[in-house]
């Protein structure tokens, strides 16, 4: 599952992560990251991780056709919420990889410090 949710800053991307993701929540959430990017806008992406079930094969192919078309310079700071220790450890290694954009992991009591680091 992957659904589009309000955390109440109407310039991030907000969604929440649980279970298996289908091909059409994967394209639901790219869809809106075109929109964005058509209009000049940088990406700002809250992710709440609940739990992490896998992803179709297509949703995979959905995901990479967009990194082609894209890439990542449009990805300008993204807040991963999650209880899980290990993802927030990965989030911090994937931020120090990709320079271009920040990447951070909180946990979920820090929900409004993450809407602040998206918020510069």
């Amino acid at each position: 599952m992957l659904e589009m949710i309000d955390v109440g800053y109407e310039k991030a991307v907000a969604y929440r992560v649980g279970g298996k993701i289908t091909e059409a929540e994967m394209k639901s959430v790219l869809s809106t990251f075109k929109e964005k990017i058509d209009k000049g806008e940088k990406l700002l992406v809250y992710q709440e991780i609940v739990s992490i079930g896998g992803v179709d094969f297509d949703a995979v192919i959905e995901k990479l056709k967009f990194l082609i078309d894209f890439g990542l310079s449009y990805f300008s700071r993204i807040a991963v919420v999650t209880h899980q220790k290990w993802i927030h450890k990965l989030v911090d290694l994937e931020g120090k990889l990709f320079k271009n954009m920040q990447m951070k992991g909180f946990s979920v009591e820090e929900k409004d410090k993450a809407i602040e680091f998206l918020k510069g």
